[in-house]
């Protein structure tokens, strides 16, 4: 049975093309950084988790709530081939509950704080906004897209972004946790604008300073779908 199944919905991403060398002690143990077409990308990411259950069970108070997180993208040895994973700086979530949860069994990074979103949907547009509270003040990433969805094009960063299927934790410098993240492709709207108030270095501390003076490379909206986690592991190394 799987560990969590949830509905994703309404990814809003903004990524921001990055130094690798500012990522090496997040890396975890037996992974190496994954570029697109040269850049190592780190992504803000706010959507919201819908009927979210936890070894088939709903927790009353805690199945629909928001997340926001940043990461950055990874791949793993698999044979011949690799899996393609992220890693995650910080998971914001508004239970405590939540972060315990995924901090104790998954040994992530989650701390909860307050959180609102709002969707409006006319028939030309979709405006998304997530927003969270860190010490008093408010952060927001808000966006308005085109209808109607579209597929996401093969090779296209879209993809790169939305389609690393595993996710890996540095708890130890010889142990990594693995996991899987099952879920379709999916499809993504045009962007037409979007706003992004957030103090990185708050959020996320002094290595992300620099991105409240830098521009995303891009800004998608992708619609989600249904997922589940499983397949847990660790991955033990020898120095």
């Amino acid at each position: 049975m799987s560990f969590l199944t949830a509905e994703w919905k309404k990814l809003a991403i903004a990524n921001y093309a990055i130094d690798p060398a500012i990522l090496t002690k997040h890396l975890p143990a037996g992974t190496t950084l994954d570029f697109w077409e040269g850049h190592c990308y780190v992504s803000l990411i706010g959507f919201l988790f819908k009927d979210t259950r936890l070894k088939g069970v709903r927790v009353p108070f805690h199945s629909n709530f928001e997340e926001v997180n940043l990461r950055f993208y990874v791949r793993y040895p698999n044979g011949e081939n690799w899996k393609r994973g992220v890693v995650f700086i910080k998971e914001i979530v508004p239970k405590y509950a939540l972060a315990f949860i995924a901090n104790t069994f998954y040994k992530e990074h989650y701390q909860h704080m307050p959180m609102k979103h709002s969707w409006e949907e006319s028939p030309e547009e979709l405006k998304i906004s997530y927003q969270w509270k860190n010490q008093q003040q408010w952060q927001s990433f808000s966006l308005q897209a085109a209808l109607p969805a579209l597929n996401i094009e093969p090779g296209s960063r879209t993809e790169f972004i939305t389609e690393h299927y595993w996710g890996y934790s540095l708890f130890h410098p010889q142990k990594t946790i693995e996991y899987e993240v099952k879920h379709p492709k999916w499809t993504h709207y045009l962007i037409k604008n979007y706003q992004i108030e957030v103090d990185f270095e708050l959020n996320y501390g002094k290595d992300f300073a620099f991105l409240n003076q830098k521009t995303p490379d891009s800004v998608m909206l992708a619609e989600g779908s249904r997922v589940s986690v499983e397949n847990k592991k660790i991955l033990l190394f020898e120095h």
